[in-house]
């Protein structure tokens, strides 16, 4: 391949982007305002951030909108949340229906209210059909609890006499994630300038190429999220081999 081909390559796009929403309560703070007005705020880069995203050819994004560490903020931010949570399920199903994307909900619904379960079995009902994209919704979400559902269900599987503790492998707990269906995040964002990934898909971002924002979650939008996906497309994915073998492989594939 000469050099004008290897100019026109298309740039590579990460298949699954997870983000790490984080700076709404400071955002709202700079204001002078509630925290909540910064996560009210946060809903239109969700949806700048979706638009982007689909428009590259992404074809997975996950939110991480609320921990399993989240429920020791103050109990008006929880309830606040939760409330916003349920009007933005409502508010936005129908949009994400009517533009062929499929919502899933992962993590631990059990504490949340019966209504606020109720309106995410509703909303993936709904966009159940959908294939042009995928929106994950990490809530009461966390890393370790992830790991750990799955290595109970594998030690139930033992335990029953269905499996032996042998055949146990990263691939066998790996079929067991929440995100099981979809593929591994290439790319995952975190905003507000703080640089950890704070419990948050702890297993599958094992190779997944890290960004950091100094944006607050609210003002990140078109404009920053296709800066992310320009600083991916330049990156080199070694996968723990060498530049010189990437490079290698690159050019038997011309």
């Amino acid at each position: 391949m000469d050099k004008s081909q290897r100019k026109s390559a298309p740039p590579a796009v990460p298949r699954h982007v997870a983000i790490i929403m984080d700076g709404n309560n400071r955002w709202a703070k700079k204001r002078l305002l509630p925290g909540v007005a910064g996560h009210k705020a946060g809903v239109d880069a969700v949806r700048a951030v979706i638009e982007t995203c689909a428009e590259a050819g992404v074809d997975v994004l996950t939110l991480f909108a609320f921990s399993s560490e989240n429920w020791q903020r103050p109990a008006d931010e929880v309830s606040a949340l939760m409330e916003l949570f349920l009007s933005a399920l409502r508010r936005e199903v129908r949009r994400l229906n009517d533009n062929g994307i499929r919502l899933r909900i992962i993590g631990d619904r059990s504490r949340f209210h019966p209504e606020l379960q109720a309106a995410m079995r509703d909303a993936e009902a709904l966009t159940a059909g959908q294939s042009r994209f995928t929106l994950q919704v990490a809530a009461n979400y966390g890393g370790q609890w992830d790991i750990t559902q799955a290595a109970q269900y594998l030690a139930r599987e033992v335990q029953a006499g269905r499996l032996k503790p042998e055949d146990i492998d990263p691939q066998r707990l790996q079929r067991h994630l929440v995100t099981a269906d979809v593929p591994l995040p290439d790319l995952c964002i975190r905003t507000g300038g703080e640089h950890r990934i704070s419990n948050f898909l702890l297993w599958q971002l094992a190779y997944a190429e890290l960004y950091f924002s100094d944006l607050y979650w609210p003002d990140f939008k078109h404009d920053a999220m296709r800066k992310a996906l320009a600083d991916f497309a330049v990156r080199q994915r070694r996968f723990g081999k060498t530049s010189e073998q990437i490079e290698a492989e690159a050019r038997a594939q011309c």
